[in-house]
């Protein structure tokens, strides 16, 4: 027989409206029985913004939001994937995209603006669900579900409080202890340019710049990754760069271009033109934490950066987390009678996967900076992964 607890709505309080924490809040909005409430640092929902990449393995849950034929009119598909050497731009690889990710993985890849992305998800979930300019100060675990206190002194209780607050989480550091961030050797500039104003610096190039490619520079110091978004209108442009330090400790700071293109001197010429069309540019310090061996306790649980931050070399933190976001729902549904137990097999059954990818980005930072470089480290067992119909396993 079910408890009260069980037939009434359930009430699951989101730390954090990134998109982990969104696409938690919009699968979960799409289930009977429950009440979202999302509390947001930031004064204004807005992503920086950059450019993602969205595997197959991403796609499969843009797919189950309901939000696919959305999402493919604001993206882009590229049709292969080039690796190009640093200096002169020998092309070092060539793999097909556009048709074969469906085929080999039962969903499409796409670039996207993640400022797209997230308005994509945020339509999801109800105006009145989002609550910005809240800043968690605390968690904790209460007889009968979990509290979140904010900076405001305002108490909010729920059934369960979810950590998608980034790699710098409040909610882990309440729920696990404070530690340090790992600065990864690694800094970047992100750039998005205007396709059109880019045509003539474009026929320095080895390879066409006409939205249809993915093309990424592979050098001993580094890699530049140049694709498109919203259909080729923009050029993304994601340039990382091996570093020992990182002195400041802001996130981002502004840099001046030529800062920039300093420190790809002797790359290939026509990159370096393309990068020197931008007008402003920030530069990131890429930090990353080790694998946390346990995400919940009790009615408190982690994803996303917050429980699994990590290099961008595999392209795979915001797939990770979108993954995480719906697991953690279906994982919910499934055990709405017992919501410590229904997070406990969220933990068993996401923790062991984003761990391992975390592990592999990093090898593949290493390998990146070998000469010659090995081949890239496979990743089908990451894009032909479906987080939609995964086994939910309740103990």
């Amino acid at each position: 027989m079910e408890t009260s607890r069980a037939r009434r709505r359930q009430r699951i309080v989101i730390v954090g409206a990134g998109i982990g924490g969104l696409t938690a809040a919009a699968a979960l909005c799409r289930m009977e029985g429950f009440e979202v409430a999302v509390y947001e640092r930031a004064a204004q929902l807005g992503e920086v913004g950059a450019g993602l990449q969205m595997a197959p393995n991403a796609v499969k849950v843009i797919r189950a939001l309901g939000l696919e034929d959305r999402f493919r009119r604001i993206a882009s598909e590229p049709e292969v994937r080039l690796s190009l050497k640093w200096d002169d731009g020998t092309v070092r690889a060539r793999e097909p995209f556009r048709g074969r990710m469906q085929e080999v993985y039962g969903a499409s890849y796409h670039t996207a603006h993640r400022a797209d992305l997230h308005r994509l998800l945020l339509s999801l979930v109800p105006d009145d669900a989002i609550h910005t300019g809240a800043e968690c100060v605390s968690v904790a675990n209460t007889a009968s579900g979990a509290v979140l206190r904010l900076a405001n002194g305002e108490e909010v209780e729920g059934d369960a409080v979810i950590g998608a607050d980034g790699i710098h989480s409040a909610v882990r550091t309440q729920v696990f202890g404070r530690s340090e961030a790992r600065f990864t050797n690694q800094i970047c500039w992100r750039l998005i340019l205007p396709m059109e104003e880019l045509r003539k610096a474009a026929g320095k190039l080895p390879v066409p710049l006409d939205g249809s490619e993915y093309t990424g520079w592979l050098g001993p110091t580094g890699h530049v990754l140049f694709y498109p978004l919203r259909g080729g209108e923009l050029l993304n442009i994601f340039a990382g760069r091996v570093s020992q330090q990182w002195a400041d400790e802001a996130w981002a700071v502004p840099s001046a271009i030529d800062e920039m293109l300093d420190a790809y001197s002797g790359w290939h010429p026509g990159m370096l033109e393309v990068m020197s069309r931008a007008a402003e540019t920030y530069k990131w310090g890429i930090y990353d934490r080790d694998p946390l061996a346990h995400w919940v306790s009790g009615h408190i649980a982690l994803l996303g950066d917050a429980a699994h931050p990590m290099m961008p070399t595999l392209a795979q933190g915001a797939a990770i987390s979108m993954e995480d976001g719906y697991a953690l729902a279906r994982h919910l549904d499934a055990g709405r009678s017992d919501i410590a137990a229904a997070l406990s097999a969220y933990e068993t059954q996401r923790q062991p996967r984003a761990s391992r990818v975390q592990l592999q980005a990093r090898q593949q930072f290493l390998n990146n900076q070998m000469v010659p470089p090995p081949p890239p480290l496979p990743v089908d067992w990451i894009y032909g992964y479906d987080a939609v119909t995964a086994p939910v396993e309740l103990a």
